[in-house]
């Protein structure tokens, strides 16, 4: 026996036609202005509301000292949020500036103290390389501040076309990073 369709229900992939893969995106969160622990709690709580996103893990906290920063600068917190998300990938960065722009941070120097950083490292196996977005990130596997934290969530992880991160953290080492245990951060 068939069923017919319920004409009650509607079928939100019929809405336009389209229907949007579900891909793994890694992103990077950083502060090193205000308090850092709450802007990073901010970040997380944040993408967990964005529609169409759905967080799946939450890495450790890392105090990591500033890279290639103007000298005096604070100290980092840095964590990786795993997501699986529908949305593109422009559509994602748009999101991670409007996070970071609600949480004031401010461009006005390259590498400068900032109150939040949202960096996409890598969404599922998509490369993009405009003056826009770069995919994956360009120094995603040079950074012990993306590689200890990523590793501590998804020891396999591999950034596409440039290798397994456990590889790449060993490589990159471990100076100037600690795990603050002290800090968590949470799924609400």
């Amino acid at each position: 026996m068939t069923e017919s369709p319920n004409p009650n229900i509607i079928d939100t992939d019929t809405l336009t036609g389209e229907m949007h893969p579900i891909r793994r995106a890694v992103l990077s969160i950083g502060s090193n202005l205000g308090d850092r622990r709450v802007n990073l709690q901010g970040a997380v709580d944040s993408l967990a509301d964005t529609p169409e996103v759905w967080v799946t893990d939450i890495s450790p906290v890392y105090e990591t000292a500033p890279v290639d920063a103007p000298e005096g600068s604070r100290d980092f917190l840095n964590a990786v949020v795993l997501l699986d998300t529908s949305l593109s990938a422009p559509t994602l960065l748009d999101r991670a500036l409007a996070i970071e722009a609600a949480y004031g941070r401010e461009r006005t120097e390259e590498h400068g103290p900032r109150t939040l950083d949202v960096d996409l490292i890598v969404v599922g196996d998509r490369r993009a390389d405009d003056d826009r977005l770069v995919l994956p990130h360009p120094r995603a596997g040079e950074r012990a501040f993306v590689l200890a934290p990523w590793h501590d969530v998804e020891p396999d992880a591999e950034i596409p076309g440039v290798g397994a991160v456990a590889d790449l953290l060993e490589k990159a080492g471990t100076a100037g990073i600690s795990r603050r245990d002290d800090i968590e951060l949470t799924l609400q």
